[in-house]
This record gives structure tokens, sequence and C-alpha cells, in this order.
């Protein structure tokens, strides 16, 4: 199972075929999105039509919701990395949801999430 952030599913519902090759090797059943994902996505849709679009893609993905371990993982994200790092909030949520699921987050803003002890990132293997 792989966490997508959010800017791995906005390259992937602009048609970025990169990224498209890469979470169908990955295969729909292994990926599962946050909550927060989904919140986002929403937020920044256009229109109805975009938000369609949107929904039907998520749909056949795993939702992780945010629980009471996810939060309290969050607070503690917050606490030691959002001064020294400058780690927003949602940032904080997709961390520890990663973290408390014990799965591998994929996504393009690395910098955002390299300094996070124990989380590991998603990378896609070359292709022999």
């Amino acid at each position: 199972m792989v966490l997508c952030d959010t800017d791995v599913m906005i390259e992937y519902l602009k048609g970025n075929e990169q990224t498209k090759e890469t979470l169908n090797d990955i295969g729909a059943e292994n990926i599962a999105l946050s909550s927060i994902t989904i919140m986002e996505l929403y937020f920044g849709v256009l229109n109805k039509r975009e938000l369609g679009k949107i929904k039907k893609t998520v749909e056949k993905l795993e939702i992780l919701h945010i629980n009471e371990s996810i939060s309290k993982k969050a607070v503690e994200l917050i606490e030691k990395y959002s001064k020294s790092y400058r780690l927003k909030i949602p940032d904080a949520l997709i961390g520890a949801t990663s973290l408390c699921h014990r799965i591998e987050l994929f996504t393009y803003n690395i910098k955002d999430f390299r300094f996070i002890e124990g989380l590991k990132l998603y990378r896609k293997l070359l292709k022999d």
C-alpha cells in the first residue's frame, strides 16, 4: 500500500504521463489517500464537472480517515517540525497518516516531508 500526496493526485488528474504510469504500476488496489488529500482536491476544483472527475477517480481508491492516533501523531509532528521546517497542518496530517498506517508516502514535494523521522518516501524502481 502507498499513500499518495495531493500533488501526485493533481498531476495524475492533469494527465501527467509519468505519474499515470507510476500509479498504474502501483495498482489502484495498492493506493490510499488521506481524507486530507480528498479535502484539498475538492477545495481546489474549478467547477462541478471537475469535481465529478475527481470523485470518479478517488472512489476507486482506499481512503484513510483521520482517527485519534493520526491526530495525536500530527500534533507531535507540528510540535517538533513546524518552526524548524515550517511543517504545515495538512502535511502533518498526511505524514501522520503514513506513519500510523506504516505505509510509504508518494509525493513530489519531498522537501515538505524528508525531515520527518521514520517516514518512508516512495521511490519508483527504475525498470531494466
